[in-house]
């Protein structure tokens, strides 16, 4: 079986087309011909370590990441395990830290293609992280961004982010947010990071922050604000999205649909929503990328 290193990953998989494999995996979804399980989480109470795991099915593969957690010992890696569908064989064991990467910002790139206006050139950060910069590398593989500003709680990191990514760093979040056409959200906040009153008839947000039932980037205002709501999938984000599940505790509330049912934007003054929280499938499909090509290059 393959080991295929986070380098490789790296240099098989751009972001353009990783854009292109996910509105593929959404289409599949739609048609049935794709698959995704929910994550599941295994928690030690003694130790407060995770267990992680989220499955999904592709066209000629299936497979899961795997990855634990320590809020105590640093960040998180991942594996992805990549099998032949017809035969369940296993082909590769994929390090998966890149690939969860560029498939989140990949993800956001779709929803972005299809929910915000054809003319947005503005895009407005918040968060400088590694979520952050495949965020702004997605959605300038979809639309044609002029300027986009940067603002996190950090002066040093907004900078150094400004800096290498040709962005420009604001003093606050509504600047950042602030007649933006776009905005993404990518922090680790327990609390909103940004008000309803700020966000402009016509702007679309992704918001790909924390997976926690209990954590939000997004105020209950804003999200009863808005025209459309898409999750990547709304069966996970009953389980794990704080945004609408601390907007709405009554899921008799919920008008949030699946992103794989969404369809482009008609009203030029809509505001959307793309509620990231990552699909399995969507891991499988980028992942079966990198095994092609990793085969091809010999």
């Amino acid at each position: 079986m393959l080991i295929i290193k986070e380098e490789e990953v790296r240099q098989l998989l751009p972001m353009r087309e990783a854009v292109r494999l996910m509105r593929e995996t959404f289409a599949g979804l739609r048609t049935g011909d794709s698959l995704s399980q929910p994550r599941r989480r295994l928690v030690l109470p003694q130790t407060g370590s995770v267990l992680h795991a989220m499955a999904g099915a592709h066209g000629k593969y299936f497979g899961t990441k795997i990855y634990a957690t320590n809020a105590k010992h640093g960040n998180a890696n991942f594996l992805f395990w990549l099998l032949d569908a017809e035969t369940a064989r296993p082909l590769c064991l994929i390090e998966a830290n890149w690939l969860g990467q560029i498939r989140t910002g990949a993800a956001s790139g779709y929803a972005t293609d299809i929910l915000a206006r054809h003319d947005a050139t503005t895009h407005g950060i918040i968060g400088t992280g590694f979520q952050a910069r495949s965020q702004m590398e997605a959605i300038a593989a979809v639309r044609n961004i002029r300027e986009t500003r940067v603002w996190s709680r950090s002066e040093e990191n907004r900078k150094r982010f400004a800096e290498e990514f040709g962005a420009k760093a604001v003093d606050t979040a509504r600047e950042a947010v602030d007649g933006a056409d776009i905005v993404s959200t990518a922090t680790w906040a327990k609390d909103p990071v940004l008000e309803a009153a700020w966000i402009a008839p016509g702007t679309h947000i992704n918001a790909m922050g924390s997976n926690v039932a209990n954590r939000r980037e997004l105020p209950a205002a804003l999200i009863d604000k808005a025209d459309l709501i898409a999750a990547d999938s709304v069966e996970q984000a009953h389980i794990e999205s704080g945004d609408l599940i601390l907007a709405w505790p009554d899921k008799a509330q919920w008008r949030a649909m699946d992103l794989k049912d969404a369809e482009p934007r008609k009203d030029a003054n809509a505001i959307t929503i793309f509620k990231s929280n990552g699909l399995g499938v969507e891991d499988v499909a980028a992942g079966a990328y990198v095994y092609e090509q990793y085969l091809l290059r010999g």
